[in-house]
């Protein structure tokens, strides 16, 4: 476990097989979290975990919110940008390509607030259980981004519609956006490493036959 401006977790994978994944945990998780579920989705992919420092409870989280599904906005931004930043520092430290998010609720939620702020930081996202994160969404280019939304049928804490609204503005920004609903709630499910192993295998395919 390291530092730099978050405490988090690498692993250094090799580079050469997969995109490194950027791994953010839900509320109450850790930079500990996803690193078993990055590994089964990326095997071989470098992991950089790090843990969210805004405490709700002493639970940590990625950024305040001031009710369940509503999110202090002002925050939002600028833990975004501030997440953003680590991003650069851990590429640099680490000598990394720019990551594909894999963020799951509270990290599914900044993941989608970077993109929209700061879209270079990325290289796509796998969003599971995320929500609109701003209701003043800045004009951004997300040209060819790929993202992954994976929503819960029965999800108690976001209505189908807020998170069709998510990818509808990331799709309108220009990202390549695949959205699916899955028959579960919030919580993860062997459904959803599925999903996303299958979802990232195809990026890295299209992105390896571009490069030809």
């Amino acid at each position: 476990m390291t530092e730099l401006s978050f405490i988090h977790r690498f692993a250094p994978g090799n580079p050469r097989e997969a995109a490194p994944l950027l791994l953010l945990h839900g509320t109450g998780g850790d930079e500990s979290d996803l690193l078993p579920l990055g590994e089964a989705i990326a095997p071989g992919a470098a992991l950089i975990s790090p843990r969210g420092k805004v405490l709700e409870h002493g639970m940590p989280r990625f950024f305040r919110r001031l009710a369940e599904g509503v999110f202090d906005e002002d925050d939002v931004r600028r833990r975004a940008n501030e997440l953003a930043d680590f991003v650069v520092e851990a590429r640099k430290h680490y000598g990394l390509a720019a990551p594909i998010a894999l963020g799951y609720s509270n990290g599914a939620n900044i993941a989608a607030a970077m993109l929209l702020l700061r879209p270079e930081a990325l290289a796509g996202a796998i969003l599971l259980r995320a929500m609109v994160p701003l209701r003043d969404v800045p004009k951004v280019d997300l040209a060819g981004k790929p993202v992954l939304i994976v929503s819960g049928e029965s999800d108690p804490i976001i209505p189908p519609s807020n998170s069709q609204r998510l990818a509808t503005m990331l799709a309108n920004a220009g990202a390549d956006v695949r959205h699916r609903t899955l028959p579960v709630g919030h919580q993860l499910s062997q459904a959803d490493l599925t999903v996303a192993k299958a979802w990232l295998e195809r990026v890295e395919e299209s992105t390896e036959l571009a490069a030809r």
